[in-house]
């Protein structure tokens, strides 16, 4: 039998291990996540266990009277409650690290059963046994037997997630305390067989918290992680500057060599012909330069978030053809065939971001003239007009050289040029692609990719506009008119000497008065001073004081009514708008264009037109979630492969009996092809979104939350997951309410209910 000195070393070893692990873990800055926050409650559990214990064997001879034995039976019953709160912190642990969900039933059902246990356990009779002498005590009886059992249901539970999930890579380490566990259990069972005196339960729980504290996730290895990867981090971003300097070095560099050399050979020249060819070549090698500046300041404004979407009406018809006739030209100019349909049913007049959607059309079809040497370019604008909602489908395929597969991912990555050393003669930076995707996502649509390399590729772009009933006017075009403008009087304002020398040999061909300074303050004296002006072009940046200060205080002199136009270098979408809330009659973007500025010296010094015909003002972003038609769509991956024509019919019946509403998705989306394109896609990032929705409800981000859920609920629509969007939809009102307990208390239920939609959807494309 067992001795003295083994009686009282096992309570106090337990409770030595429990001290060490308490001081070794809450002693030391710890990683806060559902992972840890379980372990720190077990640790605690752990030394109030082994602490109770042994008090309680060390207080036998204490209590070791008759009429002490009905409390020594309750004593013994709250032991069993410690272990059961014990095994069910256990079994949670488990449940959480298999699931990236907070599983908020289960926690409650395991509080509720672990109360209702801890009842039973107090309410059956427990009979015990104690020795004085040799501080060994004994219970049994039906309170305990009820224990036992409700321990080896959940041991057994455990048992079985660690067979099935014994396989998953992520949680490679994590059931080796629950080895420890079931080893310890069957060596004290065999050892207890022998001497049912022999108790190490305590010791047994201490061991298995010891083993895993080795396996959670260390705050040394997580703090060397995130050195490592900030380290990585700061060698791509240092390499990703050099590409970016090596890159744009060598597309500079060549336009502005042609600049340079062409207006030597102007300068040495006697032969009009010669100086009037070179000085075309000066003009083309400008705006391909210009135009690389442009593509870097809308990546940057992009990448800082500073890139506006301005919506206003505009003539749909109008500017989808006016950007097949400016590309028009170029494509013939290689004896391709230029195949344009635009349909019928597009609405006159729709309201949306047309200077950034003519921006994005531009790109995609100069990247096809770019790439295709023979045969086609085909130009389509399709549309479904749902109530006020049309969904724009604009699409432009070619003949061209292809994309391989390897290369889909690397497509919208900027200064990215696919096979560079077989596209050394083509122009560009890389950038058209990269800007196109951010410009569509942030309009709230999404581009579609379909490659067979070699044969040719076709770019996709999905948007949803909303159909406005009054149309926008077309105005006459009297650009070509002759100007004569001697009585006239323009005032330039601008700190650099050269854009007034520039702008002045614009404006001598009109025989105006044209006087310059290169300050505000200059300006405000000329006015001051009582100099009367037709037209003032004033430049916004300038030192000390910028063009809309100088505004501001000229508008403040009494009698003061001259048009003012804005010249900046400033030429981002938005601008035009920004200036003209700032009290501007107009905008000039710089390099000055001058049929522009025509244009402005015909309104304001031709016809003294003040009306400015730029539409109202948006005083916010029109958002069509917030409608019960068609939802914006949401940004996909680009990474999609053509599908075959002959979709099985059987796999649409099977969605159709799972109640997905395909039918109306088909619609929504255009053909079967591009349904399976985009459910695909929404599989793929179905892991990332959920983790991005535990992510935002679990610091109480409502705010990105709705939005995330916004997204699900849109993209729900589109493939016909009716139930899904419903619930989607509540999520999104509630978050934007910023109820947090009803995304708590319901988030299972979308998760339950997206899983069961993932499960249907990869059976059906796998079908």
């Amino acid at each position: 039998m067992i001795s003295q000195f083994t009686n009282t070393f096992f309570p106090i070893s337990s409770l030595a291990i429990s001290i060490f692990l308490c001081i070794l873990y809450f002693g030391r800055k710890n990683v806060k996540n559902k992972e840890t926050k379980l372990y720190s409650l077990l640790v605690i559990c752990g030394l109030v266990e082994s602490t109770y214990y042994v008090c309680l064997t060390f207080g036998v001879d204490l209590i070791y009277k008759d009429y002490m034995y009905g409390i020594f039976q309750y004593l013994n019953k709250v032991l069993g409650i410690i272990y059961l709160v014990w095994i069910t912190l256990l079994f949670y642990y488990v449940v959480s690290i298999i699931s990236e969900n907070k599983n908020i039933i289960i926690k409650n059902c395991l509080i509720f059963l672990t109360c209702i246990f801890s009842i039973i356990i107090l309410v059956l009779p427990i009979e015990v046994w104690w020795d004085p002498q040799k501080y060994v005590s004994n219970s049994y009886g039906p309170s305990l037997n009820f224990l036992y059992v409700i321990f080896l249901i959940y041991i057994f539970i455990m048992f079985i997630i660690v067979i099935v999930n014994n396989k998953r890579k992520n949680l490679k380490g994590k059931f080796i305390p629950l080895y420890t566990l079931f080893l310890l259990i069957i060596i004290s069972l065999i050892v207890r067989a022998f001497d049912p005196l022999f108790n190490i339960t305590s010791n047994i729980l201490s061991l298995v918290l010891l083993v895993m504290y080795h396996t959670i996730e260390n705050p040394d290895v997580k703090m060397i992680n995130k050195l490592e990867l900030a380290k990585n981090e700061a060698e791509k971003a240092n390499r990703a500057k050099s590409d970016f300097l090596s890159s744009m070095s060598h597309e500079i560099r060549t336009p502005l060599n042609a600049i340079v050399g062409f207006s030597e050979m102007i300068k040495s020249s006697d032969n009009i012909e010669e100086i009037h060819e070179d000085a075309e070549d000066v003009i083309n090698a400008s705006h391909t330069l210009l135009e690389i500046v442009n593509g870097i300041l809308d990546i940057s404004k992009i990448e800082s978030g500073k890139l506006e979407i301005i919506n206003s009406p505009y003539n749909a018809k109008e500017l989808f053809m006016e950007v097949a006739n400016l590309m028009k030209p170029k494509i013939q100019e290689k004896a391709l065939d230029f195949q344009i349909s635009i349909s019928e049913d597009l609405p006159n007049t729709l309201y949306g971001d047309h200077s950034n959607i003519k921006k994005v059309i531009t790109n995609i079809l100069s990247n096809a003239y770019k790439y295709t040497d023979k045969g086609f370019i085909k130009y389509t604008v399709s549309c479904i007009n749902d109530k006020d909602i049309s969904r724009i489908v604009i699409s432009v395929e070619d003949s061209g050289r292809g994309i391989k597969k390897e290369n889909i991912d690397k497509l919208f990555t900027k200064f990215q040029r696919l096979e560079e050393d077989k596209n050394t003669t083509i122009e560009g930076t890389g950038l058209g692609l990269a800007i196109t995707k951010q410009i569509v996502e942030l309009m709230g649509g999404k581009v579609i990719v379909q490659s067979v390399y070699g044969s040719g590729s076709k770019f996709t772009i999905i948007l949803d506009q909303r159909i406005e009933k009054t149309e926008v006017k077309e105005e006459e075009k009297k650009i070509d008119i002759d100007i004569n403008i001697p009585d006239k009087k323009i005032l330039l304002v601008d700190d650099n000497l050269l854009n007034l020398k520039v702008a002045t040999k614009f404006l001598e061909k009109y025989h105006p008065i044209v006087e310059s300074v290169d300050s505000g303050f200059l300006c405000l004296d000329k006015i001051n001073s009582g100099n009367k002006y037709d037209l003032i072009l004033l430049d916004d940046m300038m030192p000390k004081m910028s063009g809309v200060e100088t505004l501001k205080k000229l508008k403040q002199i009494s009698g003061f009514n001259t048009p003012c136009v804005a010249l900046t270098a400033n030429a981002i979408t938005g601008m035009r708008e920004k200036y003209l809330s700032e009290g501007f009659d107009n905008y000039l973007a710089k390099p000055i264009n001058k049929d522009e500025l025509k244009k402005i010296i015909i309104r304001y010094l031709v016809e003294n037109d003040r009306t400015i015909d730029f539409g109202e003002l948006p005083k916010e972003i029109y958002e069509i979630g917030n409608t019960s038609q068609i939802d914006i769509a949401q940004p996909v991956n680009n990474n999609i492969e053509a599908k075959k024509e002959d979709t099985n019919i059987s796999s649409i019946e099977y969605l159709k009996e799972n109640n997905i509403d395909i039918d109306n998705a088909i619609n929504l989306l255009g053909d079967i092809n591009m349904y399976n394109d985009t459910l695909k896609e929404f599989v793929d990032n179905s892991s990332n979104r959920i983790k991005k929705l535990e992510k935002y409800k679990n610091n109480k981000n409502m705010t990105d939350y709705a939005i995330e859920v916004h997204a699900l609920k849109s993209d729900a629509k589109y493939l016909g997951f009716i139930s899904l969007a419903d619930i989607a939809y509540e999520h999104e009102l509630k978050s934007k309410e910023n109820n947090l307990d009803y995304i708590e208390a319901n988030y299972n239920n979308l998760i339950i209910e997206l899983n069961k939609i993932l499960k249907i959807a990869n059976k059906y494309l796998n079908l």
